[in-house]
């Protein structure tokens, strides 16, 4: 089963990504934006995700995607680790949210 260490070590692999503490639990920036923040319970994580795609993967997905109340108006869905498929389904979740987050020198096509 996927755990935090899981998110953590991919997070960490993406390019100038860098982790720090916020809110009393580990959050992953890339240029000072962050991408992933892993609550306290360690049972899911949180990315960047715009509102129109949020919908339509908790529509899609509710066993996997949720938004708390307190982040209805972010741009943020939560994943719960335990329903992932699989650590490429994770690392594709953490990947996207990292494409939104980083400057364009590191997404565009050959530069990362």
């Amino acid at each position: 089963m996927l755990d935090a260490d899981d998110v953590r070590r991919i997070a960490l692999s993406l390019p100038e990504t860098t982790e720090k503490e916020r809110w009393g639990h580990p959050t992953f920036d890339v240029a000072r934006k962050m991408f992933v923040t892993v609550p306290d319970d360690e049972t899911s994580f949180a990315v960047r995700c715009p509102r129109f795609d949020r919908e339509e993967l908790i529509a899609a997905e509710p066993h996997k995607f949720w938004v708390p109340r307190h982040e209805a108006a972010s741009s943020w869905v939560r994943v719960r680790l335990d329903a992932l498929d699989d650590v490429q389904e994770l690392t594709d979740i953490l990947l996207d949210s990292w494409r939104l987050a980083a400057p364009g020198r590191l997404t565009e096509p050959g530069e990362s």
